[in-house]
């Protein structure tokens, strides 16, 4: 007899148990699933201290200043900045962009997060010592390395940031595979609405 009403005691231990997993699933179901605004919201690595700079490894500090970001020449690039609008600050602080963040239209990083700042920067036609000639630089009189142009790999510029035609058909010319996708048309020709000089012979392609 103790042994059939031990049994039920274990059955009835085990359908309690069923049925607080059911209730807890139904709660956890109708709340979205476990919280993780705590997990969206966790502090800074421990080594962005009060004092360190905002960037892409400390995103959450409050401190940033875009002119330490535009006093080193070509030293950053887009991934280092947590927001899109630190990297605009940056463009805004030296619009000469020697970090190369913007593309050509005045908005720099536009692949990063939110917070955002898409008011276009008036560029500036700035040359250093040395610069090779492009669209921020376009003295005539300026030494050209279509090499300058194929140093970030694949599609990392585009017909607006040459000075003319002649100089995309350059870059063009020394990589036939086309990796700033110069051609769109396939046609053997770079950037043919850019301004002259221009350099109408064809190049024939090749396939990367």
């Amino acid at each position: 007899m103790s042994r059939l009403s031990g049994s039920r005691a274990i059955k009835r231990g085990v359908l309690v148990l069923a049925v607080v997993a059911v209730a807890l699933a139904v709660v956890v179901f109708v709340r979205g699933g476990p919280d993780t605004t705590a997990q969206a919201q966790k502090p800074d690595r421990e080594w962005c201290t009060p004092g360190t700079p905002r960037s892409a490894l400390c995103p959450n500090n409050k401190v940033f200043d875009a002119k330490e970001y535009a006093t080193h020449g070509d030293a950053f690039e887009c991934v280092n900045f947590a927001h899109q609008a630190d990297a605009q600050a940056v463009l805004r602080a030296d619009p000469s962009d020697p970090n190369h963040l913007d593309d050509g239209d005045g908005v720099a990083c536009r692949g990063l997060p939110a917070p955002r700042d898409t008011k276009p920067v008036p560029r500036t036609a700035q040359c250093g010592p040395g610069d090779t000639r492009s669209a921020l630089c376009p003295q005539p009189d300026r030494a050209f390395d279509a090499r300058y142009f194929l140093r970030y790999g694949n599609d990392a510029y585009d017909c607006p940031d040459f000075a003319s035609q002649a100089d995309a058909q350059a870059v063009l010319r020394f990589a036939p595979t086309d990796p700033n996708h110069l051609d769109g048309e396939g046609k053997g020709i770079a950037c043919p609405d850019l301004p002259e000089p221009k350099d109408v012979k064809t190049v024939r392609r090749a396939t990367p």
